[in-house]
């Protein structure tokens, strides 16, 4: 499976369909936050994988937390929610409140809404991430590969998808979506996550840059 099929596929819709009813938003919200923040997420722990205990323990947490079961039994996303949160702040550390910040500013969700939300959204694609990890059979100092690999493969596919349903979600909920320059803004947000996302860790306020990138502003 790859990013995109998560993203358009039965599990980001079925789990879309549980946050609208949980939280009273749109599906489409929903959907376009699991698509900017699963490449988010991805290309922070892939800046953590650098990092050799980072790595290991990401490796660790994926053998023994999420073997990718929770792609096909979605009603896992709401009973592991208070885990999602942990992972968030693993993931984002003090930088947590600017990404929802974020988030929420260009998703139209709001603030306390957007935590949840994600928490719900996070072992999720953690569960993705295992995945992969086990088809490829790749140990922790193979994880960073894989991750830029995941971004990598999606931002190509997303290129012959100008006409996704998922696109004209992403142009109708998110700001800059439809004054894109490719006319394709998951291509944009991955474009943005690539590019931005190696610098990272070399720029003070990476998160602004990383972040305003995707949306534009």
């Amino acid at each position: 499976m790859s990013l995109i099929d998560l993203l358009t596929g039965n599990t980001g819709n079925q789990v879309a369909e549980q946050a609208e009813n949980k939280f009273g938003i749109s599906r489409n919200q929903v959907l376009a936050l699991l698509a900017v923040a699963a490449p988010l997420i991805i290309s922070y722990l892939r800046n953590k994988s650098k990092d050799t205990n980072e790595a290991e323990a990401l490796n660790k947490a994926l053998d023994k937390d999420h073997d990718g079961s929770i792609l096909d039994d979605t009603t896992q996303a709401e009973a592991r929610q208070s885990e999602g949160g942990s992972i968030l702040n693993h993931i984002f550390g003090n930088e947590k409140q600017n990404v929802e910040n974020n988030l929420s500013q260009s998703t139209g969700i709001s603030i306390d809404k957007i935590g949840p939300i994600l928490a719900m959204l996070a072992p999720v694609i953690m569960g993705y991430i295992g995945k992969e990890k086990q088809q490829n059979n790749v140990g922790a100092g193979g994880l960073g590969d894989l991750l830029g690999g995941i971004l990598g493969n999606a931002s190509n596919q997303a290129q012959g998808q100008q006409s996704s349903p998922l696109n004209d979600i992403l142009g109708s909920v998110l700001g800059g979506g439809q004054s894109s320059s490719s006319g394709n803004p998951l291509n944009d947000i991955l474009g943005s996550v690539l590019g931005g996302g190696s610098q990272q860790k070399k720029q003070e306020g990476g998160l602004g840059d990383l972040l305003g990138g995707i949306f534009g502003k």
